[in-house]
């Protein structure tokens, strides 16, 4: 009798699976005491909020979303770096019931049964008042009595009064903080890293596009990522198998629809807008804003997919792009980084973005020559300098006239070879207003020489319309023309003072204050509406020299720096 007895109690000791989940022995380490080894695999459930901070006494909804069926959990959050069970949690449904842990009214949310079931909400709110910094919202999932996951971290919740405490006493420091403390400190030694401008750290400078992944041991298969980045809309990265868009898996951190910053997971097809995916098995999602930068973190154990592959290979060309949402949709990105070479992100290194291809310099600069100079020159000659060697002839012309053709003809055919070597190696429209700009300049520059073949003789009545319109014309296209190089100089920048847009800012300032000059000049030397004094004449050419020289000037740098741009 003896021996029956004490099988008999060891195996009612093996068998305690509490299916209405009186589980309070798990408490603590959030263990089932059923026997078996926790699951070293990848959970097959993840956690998600309605909300990314919290204040006190918030209500926030809480989701326990599973691939599989299951039978019973666990769910509580804990005071970061502590087992201090936070708040307390309501039912919603059937199928949950409360639990005090720890001596904390209803700190943990059960299972009221072992019936299947595939997802679990419910709701936490926060305590009325604390000291309590960031929570984490952590679950255990049982499956059957020999399979289950214990302690699998969600969501990190950030208290709002944390937030302001900590953007209150960095506003008098002179260094910046992103607002989830991802920093470029273990590139390299434990992480892959890609940054532009390079090797900038976000932890520091708000002007630093940052994206890193980091096997967090060799025996897991999980990636730990991290994006950071300043935009108004969303902040993304990308795996693909070469260097253009298309068959590339995606995850994009963006601002929703109620202005709350969100992960979400896409597969780009090419020129047309991403499709989306389901986030899938990521867990330690979290995101924030802070002084206009998007930060985002998670933990990933979603095979990478891409047209070559299928979560087979760990080596990829990185992506980093940012630009604007409208109402929680994702619009076509403002820039666009892209590693020089295909990574193995399990290998910790420093990656290097994509050399900017000659075809793409050779465009911006002769598109700097076309509006810079030769453009320039053109129009100061036809404007101030008809005077110029006066009584002197070239094919039946006056040298003025000749000198402007010349010049805005070589504007015309520099800028639609420009044209065409952007478009034929790009061959879609990102980048924002450049594009768009650009082809108005290329219209409006192939519309003033086919005016001119067909405008009408220099005495007719009607020939003030075209002199008028030419002009207004020309204007314009010097407007926009000047607003396509300072954006497409913005998308080359790579300097963090971003010396380039500031030099073209400079030629603008000197190109305006001549043409002043000249028009002082023209005014104070004109009488009965014709210019009458050679001296004038020979002032106008000076300052044209001057001009001139200046002009050189701010090119050359400007070529330098496109020279020069990685």
């Amino acid at each position: 009798m003896f021996r029956p007895t004490l099988i008999l109690a060891c195996i009612v000791q093996v068998v305690r699976c509490y299916p209405t989940g009186s589980v309070l022995n798990s408490c603590l380490d959030m263990r089932p005491v059923h026997g078996g080894t926790a699951q070293q695999s990848t959970p097959p459930f993840t956690i998600t909020t309605d909300r990314t901070s919290y204040e006190d006494g918030v209500v926030i909804t809480v989701n326990l979303q599973a691939s599989t069926q299951f039978k019973g959990f666990m769910l509580q959050a804990r005071e970061v770096g502590s087992n201090n069970n936070v708040g307390s949690f309501s039912t919603m449904g059937s199928g949950t019931r409360l639990l005090d842990c720890n001596g904390v009214t209803n700190s943990a949310l059960v299972h009221s049964s072992g019936t299947l079931k595939n997802a679990i909400q419910g709701t936490w709110k926060a305590p009325d008042s604390g000291s309590v910094q960031s929570i984490q919202f952590s679950a255990s999932l049982v499956r059957d009595t020999k399979t289950y996951w214990v302690s699998v971290k969600g969501p990190l919740l950030r208290s709002t009064n944390a937030v302001s405490n900590s953007s209150s006493s960095s506003s008098s420091s002179s260094s910046y903080s992103s607002s989830l403390s991802i920093s470029s400190a273990e590139c390299g030694i434990r992480k892959v890293c890609f940054s532009q401008p390079p090797n900038c750290d976000p932890n520091i400078t708000a002007n630093c596009f940052f994206m890193s992944a980091m096997m967090p041991s060799p025996n897991i298969t999980a990636f730990q990522f991290e994006l950071a980045g300043a935009s108004t809309g969303y902040v993304a990265m990308g795996f693909s198998d070469d260097q253009i868009m298309g068959s590339d898996d995606i995850y994009i951190c963006g601002l929703d629809n109620k202005g709350v910053i969100q992960l979400q997971h896409f597969y780009s097809t090419g020129r047309k807008a991403p499709g989306p995916l389901p986030l899938g098995n990521v867990s330690q999602v979290n995101t924030g804003m802070s002084n206009g930068v998007i930060s985002c973190s998670f933990a990933s154990w979603n095979p990478i997919s891409t047209q070559r592959s299928a979560g087979s290979s760990t080596t990829y060309y990185l992506m980093f792009v940012y630009g604007t949402t409208n109402g929680g949709q994702i619009q076509i990105h403002s820039q666009t980084f892209v590693s020089d070479r295909a990574i193995d992100i399990s290998n910790p290194q420093l990656v290097e973005h994509e050399v900017f291809p000659d075809i793409i310099k050779a465009h911006g600069c002769l598109m700097l020559i076309s509006w810079m100079t030769t453009g320039s020159l053109g129009m100061l000659i036809a404007r101030y300098l008809k005077g110029l060697a006066k009584g002197t002839q070239y094919w039946g012309k006056d040298v003025w006239f000749v000198s402007h053709v010349s010049l805005m003809s070589l504007s015309v055919v520099a800028t639609s070879i420009a044209f065409i070597l952007a478009f034929s190696f790009a061959k879609d429209w990102a980048g924002g207003a450049h594009p768009v700009l650009g082809c108005l300049v290329m219209i409006l520059a192939l519309l003033q020489p086919t005016a001119a073949i067909f405008r009408c003789g220099p005495h007719h009545h009607w020939r003030f319309i075209f002199n008028w319109a030419h002009a207004i014309n020309a204007l314009v296209m010097k407007i926009l023309a000047v607003a396509a190089i300072f954006t497409g100089l913005e998308l080359i920048e790579s300097s963090e003072d971003s010396w380039m847009p500031k030099v073209m800012g400079g030629f603008v300032g000197w190109e305006a204050l001549f043409f002043i000059l000249m028009e002082i000049n023209s005014r104070c030397n004109r009488t009965e509406g014709e210019d009458v004094d050679s001296k004038s004449t020979s002032m106008k050419g000076l300052l044209l020299l001057l001009f001139f020289l200046g002009n050189i000037a701010f090119l050359v740098a400007l070529l330098v720096g496109i020279g020069m741009t990685g």
